[in-house]
């Protein structure tokens, strides 16, 4: 508010009547009316005023002035005119239009004095409408609002400066990054803040120079990385800043990325570390892998890649519980760690598998740490004070000379260890490469075979199996064969390996089972009860639904289950006890036969044979090969056939080809055998001719005498 002497400020005012003042108001930018300051009533409005407050002139005038605008400020100049000291009032107010709108507008009260008049004899009110422009500040007040709490809640910190460095503006996150005393800041010390700024980075010359660069350069935007002595990496975007069209300062945001880039590292430990025992993983392994085939390639020379497989893990895990078996892993990773150079790297691969990469080792270099890590391993290992020991089988390959790519080096490295494996483990080899094309080999066998069950190029011979008693038949055996169009006809004994490996025996022996039974059903219908033996595959036998198959083949075809024998290698009896013993019995249950193949040539004990559901034994045919004549061959016999005459099994010898074995067989008192002395395998039609339309039992085309001879056709 601002009052002025009414000397001092009263205007001269124009002499006439009211018209001649209407006129003068009507030029005004505002509402404008003249009040009296004797009566302080209205004496003459504008349209403006009447317009502002929506009555029409006439009916303004005479109004009390006090009473038209009557904000506090008002009343408190209308009282001083009373008393003679109005004066210059120049001030923002706020009015009540007649729509109810309530309008922001500059209001001057000036005193005007008539050209004869000593004092001033009339007050000039003006009222100019300021609502765009209050809107317009109110807008920018709450814009600039919203930016500070945007700033002060963003996760960045913020520096604002003009063209010279000077600090403009910053939020609270860029002084907590910096870690800037709140005295340098409150005192707008903005030398000082640069200063603190320069001397916090690691790189201070580096910054300076950056930071130079910027200044000179205005409308440069620009990215840097910046790392604190305080450990703290902070990303820093520039952005010019501008104001009409011209660039004013900078913006400066910095991002601390301390914990990401701490998180990140973590990640990518994690992505290559074991989390077990804190060596590389497989995709660490296969990163130094290919970086040492870069130095070969670059430099010459090689490297060496050896797989370690703890022999017989499993146990550890079953009897003392995975915790303990955690606990080996643990220290067989510390020891063979200590059997490693500087710069070679070790990597578990996986459960009880791990990996050593030897830079510049050759074979003599690799089979020495093979002996180190053999050595430490075998070291005993204590469990709650109770120690046990352990062994490993490894394997080696060499780059470049058995390639140069991870895959490569495991695969050749991992089926050196499976040899050493199926020698006897606890033991090193080197990869051959004889290995390798053997592997190829198997891998086109799989794929025939499969295409071979797929276009039915399967099938069956029977070779007969005969009493020795009386020279009758009384079972076939079935027998696959396979001729390849593109391989010939392919022997059971490269093939059926094979399949073993890859699983695919499984099918295999499904297709077999299905036939054979298919076909004694046959045989069964034309009066022939002949008894069909099938041989089953280890893997084929663990399928937990062999049983339920079995049964499934036997109600399809009709055979009466005694008709089917069905052949099982004692392998199949090293494994799980209990669970072979209860799926022997169920296979029994079903009234079929069970026979123990190759019998001699595995483990099986007499005790444990007396639980099995067997009623016949074959006696493999390396031990038919030398009788008569080889004391050792003819011992075992003897041996197994007392045995099984102690157990009550029927006893079957194969590959009989000579009537002095079947003689000697006879006498020592044997059952049955069969082999070329009396038919080789035969296709269905043949083996039916054989029989001579005799049922089964009876001889077939029985000789005057039961002596034999070799047939090979």
């Amino acid at each position: 508010m601002n009052h002025g002497a009414p000397a001092a400020a009263a205007a001269a005012a124009p002499d006439g009547d009211v018209a001649a003042w209407v006129a003068l108001l009507d030029g005004l930018p505002g509402a404008a009316w003249l009040v009296a300051l004797a009566t302080q009533r209205v004496v003459a409005v504008n349209a403006a005023a009447a317009a502002l407050f929506g009555r029409a002139a006439q009916v303004l005038v005479g109004e009390s002035a006090p009473r038209l605008a009557g904000s506090p400020e008002d009343l408190a100049y209308w009282a001083a005119a009373e008393s003679g000291e109005a004066g210059l009032l120049q001030s923002d107010t706020v009015v009540a239009a007649a729509d109810g709108r309530v309008l922001h507008v500059s209001r001057s009260i000036r005193p005007l004095a008539a050209a004869s008049a000593a004092a001033a004899t009339h007050a000039l009110v003006l009222l100019l409408d300021r609502s765009v422009e209050r809107a317009a500040e109110n807008d920018r007040d709450l814009l600039l609002g919203e930016l500070r709490c945007t700033l002060e809640a963003t996760a960045d910190g913020i520096l604002v400066t003009d063209l010279n460095g000077r600090v403009r503006a910053f939020n609270q996150r860029f002084a907590e990054m910096w870690a800037m005393p709140p005295a340098l800041l409150q005192a707008r010390d903005d030398a000082g803040v640069m200063d603190w700024m320069t001397r916090s980075v690691v790189d201070a010359k580096g910054y300076e120079h950056r930071l130079q660069a910027l200044r000179e350069a205005a409308l440069v935007t620009a990215c840097d990385r910046i790392e604190l002595h305080s450990g703290q990496v902070l990303d820093r975007v520039t952005r010019p800043l501008f104001q009409g069209g011209s660039p004013r300062g900078r913006v400066y945001s910095f991002r601390d990325l301390t914990e990401r880039m701490a998180a990140q590292e973590r990640i990518e430990a994690l992505a290559h570390t074991d989390a077990l025992t804190g060596l590389a993983n497989r995709a660490r392994l296969a990163a130094c892998v290919t970086d040492a085939a870069a130095t070969v390639r670059r430099e010459g020379g090689g490297f060496a890649l050896l797989v370690v497989d703890l022999d017989r893990f499993r146990h550890i895990n079953d009897s003392l519980g995975h915790a303990t078996g955690d606990r080996v892993l643990i220290d067989v990773a510390r020891r063979v760690q200590g059997c490693l150079r500087q710069g070679d790297t070790l990597a578990r691969l996986g459960s009880d598998q791990f990996a050593l990469l030897l830079g510049g080792a050759d074979a003599a270099a690799a089979e020495a740490t093979a002996r180190r890590v053999l050595n430490v391993v075998a070291q005993p290992f204590s469990n709650d004070g109770a120690a046990f020991t352990l062994t490993c089988s490894i394997g080696m390959a060499l780059a470049p000379s058995h390639g140069s790519s991870v895959d490569e080096l495991t695969r050749h490295a991992d089926a050196a260890m499976r040899a050493v494996k199926t020698a006897g483990r606890a033991n090193f080899r080197l990869h051959q490469m004889r290995g390798e094309v053997d592997r190829r080999e198997s891998m086109r066998l799989d794929h025939a075979m499969r295409q071979a069950l797929v276009s039915n190029r399967f099938r069956l011979h029977y070779q007969p199996q005969v009493r020795l008693a009386d020279g009758c038949i009384v079972g076939a055996e079935a027998l696959l064969r396979w001729r390849d169009p593109e391989l010939g006809e392919m022997s059971p004994v490269r093939f059926i390996p094979v399949a073993e490996d890859s699983g695919f025996i499984v099918a295999v022996g499904d297709w077999v089972l299905t036939q054979a039974v298919r076909q004694a059903a046959l045989w069964h219908q034309r009066g022939h009860a002949l008894p069909v033996a099938v041989n089953v595959s280890a893997l084929q036998f663990k399928q937990s639904s062999f049983v339920d198959r079995v049964a499934s083949v036997l109600a399809v075809s009709g055979l009466p289950p005694q008709l089917l024998e069905l052949e099982l290698t004692e392998s199949i009896l090293l494994h799980d006890a209990d669970e072979t013993l209860q799926r022997l019995h169920a296979l029994a249950a079903l009234g079929l036969r069970l026979a123990l193949d190759d019998f001699g040539t595995g483990y099986s004990s007499l005790a444990y044979l007396k639980r099995l559901p067997i009623g016949k034994l074959k006696i493999d045919r390396s031990f038919i090969q030398g009788l008569p004549g080889d004391d050792s061959d003819a011992g075992i016999v003897r041996a197994i056939l007392q045995m099984a005459r102690a157990l009550g099994m029927t006893v079957i010898a194969e590959g009989v080809e000579a009537e002095a074995q079947r003689q000697f067989l006879l006498d020592a008192g044997c059952h049955e055998f069969q082999g070329w002395l009396f038919a080789p395998a035969l296709d269905s039609l043949s083996f039916e001719q054989r029989l001579g339309g005799a049922a089964a039992g009876v001889p077939a085309a029985a000789p005057a005498s039961p002596r034999f001879r070799l047939v090979r056709g």
